[in-house]
């Protein structure tokens, strides 16, 4: 365990290009063609490493085996020297910066300010497992040789047990999310247009077993947050009741559960989204009960694959995002894995569906049922609070009485973009007419067909 440990750290600080890196602990010594000094230097310290590595594996893992209640894999983690590094840090809940400061000590060849950091780290969070798993490791390099005693049989069911692949796991994905950084300036692609009214978004990426948390302002999205968090056992591509999977799409908020109302199994609070959307309802998708929760007392994080469909949070993490959310105003992307995009692509996408939904405002405003027919799909279905209508003839008349011969103005418009085989738009919008002061608010969902967009559901918001 104590080799990967080494591994993790040393591929970190040589990918962020740090100079250091070659000459501390990297334990392959790779860097010896460059300058002759540097490189009679580096050769001694990664001897000693893997001699060092070699010794106390064995003891490493004992150790880690009766020292975290969860036994686990000390991969990857580590935070850079670099000033993309330091932001990335700086997004990272505390915890897992403060872990990631302790695979960069070791990687730079300081095991006692590492092991001091993961000391202070396992009091503060004393269910934090990949952690104490790290600080077990560490207190194994202080054996001395002489008293290292070697297990193969322990060591071989620790290295088989699933909660080490698990443990493994989940600092690798920590580390790819911390190492592999969204360019600056860039969105996710679902999110081409966000009213100022939804003052964050959330996008999860179960790829990398990321949430990403993005302010809205004036100035457009920016990321201001991200954190690990676990999706269901099964996977992602949520399709039947009890699959165990997570759905993916665009959704909403739609609550905020107090914890005091749930079992101690959901942690901080809950944040149910509105799965099935009315796209999931169309394909035929079911299950209910998905949501953004936290973690029992006794459980810092979950494995990657962990829950029965909910995305699953860190307490800590998860009070920090309860602060952010709006009900009913906070879109949830979930994705398998995320695309970012820079702001004006998106702008320019969004501009071209903006044509289409002009075109259907100018249908009502004109009166032509005949006209405005032609934005809507056959099975379109409407719901206002409690009630349906899946009647589209009286939907089109109501909509030719409630706008003909008014100008309307829109507000505070949001498009937020899903691709999966089908091309689908999520609109969101207040409407006014001129000389009143309030209007409705729609939420409405579109299918690209060909070269035009086809409405199939819509729900009136307030």
């Amino acid at each position: 365990m104590l080799a990967a440990l080494m591994a993790a750290s040393a591929l970190l600080l040589a990918t962020h290009g740090t100079a250091a890196a070659a000459s501390t602990k990297s334990a392959n010594a790779k860097t010896s063609g460059a300058k002759t000094n540097k490189a009679s230097a580096s050769r001694p310290a990664a001897r000693e490493a893997k001699a060092r590595t070699a010794r106390k594996a064995s003891a490493a893992e004992a150790r880690t085996a009766a020292a975290a209640a969860a036994k686990g894999a000390p991969r990857s983690k580590a935070a850079a020297a670099s000033a993309s590094s330091s932001a990335a840090l700086q997004q990272a809940s505390s915890a897992e910066a403060r872990l990631i400061a302790v695979y960069e000590l070791f990687g730079r060849g300081q095991p006692r300010p590492a092991l001091a950091k993961a000391r202070d780290l396992v009091r503060d969070y004393p269910n934090f497992q990949l952690a104490q798993l790290v600080y077990a490791d560490l207190l194994a390099t202080q054996v001395p040789p002489a008293h290292a005693f070697s297990d193969a049989t322990g060591i071989g069911r620790l290295r088989s047990d699933p909660a080490m692949a698990d443990l493994r796991e989940e600092s690798r994905r920590r580390l790819q999310a911390l190492r592999d950084r969204p360019p600056a300036g860039t969105v996710p692609s679902q999110f081409l247009a966000l009213s100022t009214r939804s003052r964050y978004a959330i996008a999860v990426d179960a790829s990398r077993s990321r949430l990403y948390l993005l302010e809205n302002s004036d100035k457009g999205l920016q990321l201001v947050a991200d954190y690990y968090v676990s999706v269901g056992k099964s996977g992602i591509g949520k399709a039947t009741e009890g699959d165990a999977r997570t759905p993916l799409g665009v959704y909403y908020v739609t609550s905020s559960l107090d914890p005091k109302s749930l079992r101690d199994f959901y942690g901080a609070g809950a944040l149910p989204i509105n799965y099935p959307n009315p796209y999931d309802v169309r394909r035929g998708k079911t299950g209910s009960g998905i949501w953004l929760h936290g973690t029992p007392p006794q459980q810092f994080s979950r494995a990657p694959l962990a829950s029965d469909g909910c995305v699953v949070m860190a307490n800590p993490d998860l009070k920090q995002l309860l602060r952010k959310v709006q009900i009913g105003a906070t879109p949830v992307v979930t994705a398998p894995s995320l695309q970012w995009i820079a702001r004006p692509q998106a702008e320019k996408e969004a501009q071209t569906f903006t044509s289409a939904i002009s075109a259907w405002k100018d249908a009502r405003a004109n009166g032509n049922e005949a006209q405005l027919k032609k934005f809507y799909l056959p099975d379109f279905q409407r719901s206002s609070g409690n009630k349906k209508n899946t009647d589209s003839f009286s939907v089109l008349h109501d909509e030719v009485e409630y706008a003909q011969g008014k100008r309307v103005q829109f507000k505070d418009m949001s498009f937020l973009h899903w691709r999966d085989g089908d091309d689908t738009m999520v609109a969101t919008f207040g409407e006014v007419f001129e000389g009143e002061k309030s209007g409705r608010t729609r939420r409405q969902y579109w299918l690209r067909q060909g070269s035009e967009w086809k409405l199939f559901h819509e729900e009136i918001l307030g």
